[in-house]
């Protein structure tokens, strides 16, 4: 699947260590990872990075960091959010463009009450003070051999001192110093920049986990020609354009619930994780299911599929090329081919009677 959540009961170093390199991350007491992101009604590939801490050096960059905040002082400990925490995040909440996790116990610990007290991560924080002031902290969980950077706010005020990038170089000598092997920074989303500070912290050792070929590369050999979501929609694009020419009736659509398997009541379902389809045939209205076409870039290739509508969207209707009518859920696999003239042959000349059950 594209997008899932868990929810351990317990969570031990080994099995952090596992989840992390398959691209996993924390959210609140829960475990969740995608490949998808969704940023002001944009759509973004989800690309997750990790740094191999026994092949890194301290940069130039790093070095010049350390030295302009040299003067303040650095507190690791075991994560106890106080009240002063919740003040330093909460100002530096509002100073963001856009919307962090409510407070730092909603952060670290969810939403709901009967997992906050599990307390399934082994989690660290480092606090930065000027003087007595607290000014910026970051949390890190811990593996075996793996680590997490979690989060960093800071004090506007302090904006210069590019806190949140020293938080991370802390972090990072902190995993190093304790024998760890890979710092987790989390993902970036290629065309949107909030998260392109990740890619300046280790170049060298700076690693990104293929979605293709299910392994971590080094950065350096990234292509943004490969970015998942813009393959499956240029693969999407050129069918729609061999049956437009066709005369075949198709429609492109963007599927505004590709993450619905983050919600917890739908959590499990199996629900459509796709965030792009073409559908491609007339059919009825009231039919419970619906056929369409998704390319899925892990094995490069079109699968012609039935849906199942699951439940009725209560929202208005999404703009042109986007699909929210209805929460779906694949039913059958219908036919599958990587060759993209293949795929319209199948839809025009057999359309009909692959859709006699529907």
């Amino acid at each position: 699947m594209f997008v899932e959540l868990h929810y351990p009961e317990s969570l031990t170093a080994q099995e952090l260590d596992i989840y992390l390199a398959n691209g996993w991350f924390r959210m609140g007491q829960s475990i969740f990872t995608t490949n998808f992101l969704r940023f002001k009604d944009k759509l973004h590939s989800a690309i997750w990075l990790r740094i191999d801490l026994l092949n890194s050096e301290k940069s130039k960059t790093q070095q010049k960091i350390e030295k302009l905040n040299a003067k303040f002082r650095v507190e690791i400990q075991i994560a106890s959010p106080t009240e002063q925490h919740e003040e330093l995040f909460s100002k530096y909440r509002e100073s963001m463009a856009f919307e962090p996790a409510p407070s730092v116990r909603n952060l670290l610990y969810g939403h709901q009450e009967e997992r906050a007290s599990l307390r399934i991560f082994d989690t660290v924080e480092i606090n930065i003070y000027d003087e007595n002031k607290l000014i910026a902290v970051g949390f890190l969980d811990l593996g075996e051999k793996s680590a997490a950077g979690i989060s960093c706010f800071y004090d506007p005020e302090y904006r210069k001192n590019s806190l949140g990038k020293y938080l991370m170089y802390l972090k990072m000598e902190f995993c190093k110093k304790n024998g760890f092997h890979f710092f987790y920074p989390g993902y970036f989303a290629p065309g949107y920049p909030l998260f392109d500070y990740k890619l300046d912290l280790a170049k060298p050792s700076l690693q990104y986990l293929d979605l293709v070929a299910d392994a971590w590369i080094p950065f350096e050999e990234y292509d943004d020609s490969r970015i998942p979501l813009h393959s499956m929609i240029e693969n999407l694009r050129t069918l729609s354009e061999i049956l437009d020419s066709r005369g075949v009736k198709n429609d492109f659509k963007f599927y505004d619930f590709f993450d619905a398997d983050m919600i917890h009541n739908l959590n499990g379902m199996g629900l459509l994780d796709f965030p792009v389809f073409l559908f491609c045939f007339d059919i009825d209205a009231d039919s419970p299911l619906l056929p369409m076409v998704i390319y899925d870039v892990r094995d490069e290739q079109f699968h012609l599929i039935l849906c199942t509508r699951v439940y009725k969207s209560i929202f208005e209707e999404a703009p042109e090329e986007h699909y929210n009518a209805f929460l779906l859920q694949i039913s059958r696999f219908l036919y599958t081919g990587e060759v993209v003239e293949e795929m319209a042959d199948v839809i025009e000349m057999y359309g009909r009677e692959l859709l006699k059950e529907v």
